[in-house]
């Protein structure tokens, strides 16, 4: 087993080491782990060639489409934004709620970003914020990585609550019963994160300042939190939750503003200050300039707006099978559908591990994005020609990007088909007594593996289930501790991190990004880790649990 488990951590390693280590470019460095990943799938676990170069081929399909997809689309509508100037009167309407830099970042990064992740999931609220925060003036690395840091109480019930309906469907456990426990071990969290967020940009005072509205913001998402999701269900726990958040912080600073205003966007976290292109000098500029009109306030926000509409509806499971309806194309990988069986103890009964590519251009949530953005170009006045201009600059633009989105889930699918990620997960579930807190770092490394809390509760669901069991765990708390280990891995996946960088146009400081957040990221996991523990043994956290 340690054996195995030293050779399953080599791609893991080469990908990370390369990345914050070296600092090698992100797409150079997930081409070393992709073939890291291939070495070892085929030498080490006798993974026939063919077999691992076509997982990795499904895998970078699966990144193109629909991870890449939304990436793309999404520079596309900031460039459409910040080509005449629409930005620089958004940032003005959000100084009209605030002009303190703590509380913007509360708003857009927490608040906001949790409804993107609750409508869309897979990367949209990194994509969304970071561009949105590299746009008011904040540093590319404040940006980056500050929209990581929000971006992790929400992800357990993003994109309309996939990842505890697949952990659900993986386990055979109760959907409702899954739904509630998660719902009472993120609450803290959602808590937390506000308070930890503003720390790390601005340090403990400046923290201490603005706590009343951080309280309201985090309250206000934690109890509809907790109450959709254990009274209602875990498809509109993100949404409900965010526009509570949002709508409290904002009556909030109505009647509340913080004595000592903090104006400079960099905080603790900043080392460099050079944002997008056409941004230089938003801050200073929306200082000097006049109070815009309603009629201008509105036009600037009616691009988010169309965004935030066209995302929730595509997001809708009636909005995506109208679409599915219309047109869509599975395609089973062959020689590899149906030809990799998973077996206890990864999973309770053997099955055969389907491969099957689903090619939803239609209802691709990336589709969306790009529909809000064409239409919010022709809104804003741009011809056919420039739109197309801008979309082929964009392109252009992230290239880098969908190259390195698309290794990175190449080495996923890679380590997924071979068993080389359920190894690792073995290894941490032999840990006795302190499973309950090794099974919730399992999901964090799901995540961090695969770069979806979904995928992680697939990958290791059936895993928890099993071993709970064995060891006389309560199975619906482990399962959920695995959705709930694995929001905190969110951060440090190395998709994630490649999408911040290209929303804040620093692609190339992938290793920068991934120093910052790994900190935060293990320490949050491990205070999960430490309340499922709590929930497992001790009075009165095990009340949490019923």
């Amino acid at each position: 087993m340690l054996l195995s488990a030293v050779a399953a951590a080599v791609p893991v390693v080469v990908l990370l080491g390369s990345i914050a280590i070296f600092e090698i470019k992100a797409h150079i460095a997930a081409l070393l782990g992709l073939a890291a990943a291939l070495l070892v799938a085929i030498v080490g676990f006798g993974m026939p060639a063919d077999m691992a170069g076509r997982a990795a081929a499904y895998g970078a399909a699966f990144g193109l489409l629909p991870i890449g997809w939304i990436i793309l689309n999404v520079i596309f509508l900031y460039q459409l934004t910040n080509e005449r100037g629409e930005f620089t009167l958004l940032q003005q309407s959000i100084r009209n709620i605030s002009d303190d830099r703590r509380l913007q970042l509360l708003f857009i990064a927490f608040s906001l970003g949790a409804f993107f992740e609750g409508a869309a999931g897979f990367g949209t609220p990194v994509a969304v914020t970071a561009a949105m925060l590299i746009g008011l003036g904040f540093s590319p690395l404040s940006a980056s990585g500050l929209s990581l840091i929000a971006n992790t109480a929400p992800v357990a019930f993003g994109a309309l609550g996939s990842p505890v309906i697949a952990l659900a469907a993986v386990t055979g456990l109760d959907l409702h019963e899954l739904s509630g426990m998660i719902g009472r071990q993120l609450p803290l969290f959602s808590l937390i994160v506000p308070f930890w967020l503003i720390w790390a940009f601005a340090g403990f005072r400046r923290m201490i300042e603005v706590w009343p509205p951080v309280l309201v913001a985090g309250l206000s998402f934690a109890i509809p939190q907790y109450l959709v999701s254990n009274f209602h269900g875990p498809w509109l726990v993100d949404i409900i939750a965010a526009i509570c958040s949002m709508i409290c912080l904002a009556l909030f600073l109505r009647v509340w503003q913080p004595k000592n205003a903090m104006t400079s966007a960099d905080g603790a976290t900043a080392t460099e200050t050079t944002p997008l292109a056409g941004a230089a000098s938003v801050g200073a500029a929306a200082v000097a300039a006049p109070e815009p009109s309603r009629a201008a306030v509105l036009r600037a926000w009616m691009p988010w707006l169309l965004l935030s509409v066209f995302v929730f509806t595509w997001g809708t499971p009636q909005g995506k099978a109208y679409l599915d309806s219309i047109w869509i194309y599975k395609y089973p990988v062959a020689g590899l559908h149906e030809l990799v069986q998973k077996v206890p103890p990864v999973v309770p009964t053997p099955h055969a591990e389907a491969a099957i590519y689903t090619f939803n251009a239609l209802s691709a949530t990336g589709t969306g994005i790009l529909l809000a953005g064409i239409l919010s170009g022709f809104l804003l006045g741009y011809g056919p020609i420039s739109i197309v201009r801008i979309y082929l600059r964009s392109l252009y633009q992230v290239r880098y990007s969908l190259l390195t989105i698309a290794g990175m889930l190449a080495i996923g699918f890679v380590t997924r088909y071979a068993g080389t990620d359920a190894t690792l997960g073995l290894a941490l579930a032999n840990t006795g007594w302190f499973y309950p807190f090794f099974g919730t770092l399992i999901g964090w490394l799901g995540v961090a593996l695969t770069g979806s809390d979904t995928a992680s509760n697939v990958l290791f669901g059936g895993l928890q289930k099993v071993s709970a069991e064995q060891l006389g765990i309560n199975s619906t708390l482990m399962a959920a501790a695995n959705s709930s280990g694995g929001v905190m891995g969110k951060m440090i996946d190395a998709q994630s991190i490649v999408v911040a960088s290209t929303a804040t146009r620093w692609y190339g400081h992938e290793g920068t990004i991934l120093r910052f957040v790994f900190f935060h990221s293990v320490a949050l996991a491990m205070l999960v880790g430490l309340l499922v523990m709590g929930q497992a043994y001790y009075w009165p956290f095990n009340l949490l649990v019923h």
